[in-house]
């Protein structure tokens, strides 16, 4: 069957107002894609106007590859600075920068759908210029890998020296696999099995 121009325009999206205003209103905060300065700025917007709002918790949604590692310190720092206790539910991926800001969450409040993947790994950095700050920027990188490795090993309870080893090159790990390494704390189906709730 064919159809006019008319017929096959895209639809209007949804009323993105009153998807934001039932958003708020079921206390979730989405995290998705690559995490940058203005994805920090927006989350930690939508945290403390919640908290503002009350101190029930709040659930926020992860599928992100990752990104600026200091944004995402933005969002995990902000998750444990607010009163409200935050529910971390991963889904589709969560990478790098998106799963450090995931473990700013307790690990008791810390979910995951069953298809989620896991990534962790060390930072990585494209060094250029004077020779001088291609060393001060390797020296940089250094101690984030060493930050990075001792907040992976405290929110999951693995041994530094593990982590350390771990996160020499990518590791990825299903659903089941982050919980036996204390990433997660189980894997949920449907959002009532979230305690609480």
């Amino acid at each position: 069957m064919f159809t006019n121009e008319k017929e096959s325009a895209p639809r209007p999206a949804h009323n993105s107002a009153f998807l934001e205003e039932k958003t708020f209103r079921a206390r979730t905060v989405m995290v998705f894609g690559t995490v940058t300065d203005a994805m920090a700025s927006e989350t930690v917007r939508r945290l403390l106007a919640l908290d503002a709002e009350s101190h029930e918790p709040i659930d926020m949604i992860v599928s992100s590859p990752g990104g600026h590692l200091e944004s995402g310190d933005v969002i995990h720092d902000a998750v444990r600075f607010i009163s409200s206790p935050v529910n971390m539910i991963g889904t589709g991926w969560v990478g790098s920068a998106a799963n450090h800001l995931y473990l700013g969450a307790p690990r008791e409040r810390r979910f995951c759908l069953p298809q989620t993947r896991f990534l962790i790994h060390q930072p990585s950095g494209g060094a250029g210029g004077a020779a001088s700050d291609i060393a001060i920027q390797a020296k940089e990188i250094l101690k984030a890998r060493e930050r990075i490795a001792a907040v992976i090993a405290r929110e999951s309870g693995q041994p530094i020296e593990r982590v350390r080893e771990d996160i020499e090159r990518d590791k990825w790990m299903s659903a089941e696999e982050a919980v036996e390494y204390g990433l997660v704390s189980r894997i949920i189906v449907r959002r009532d099995e979230i305690p609480g709730r």
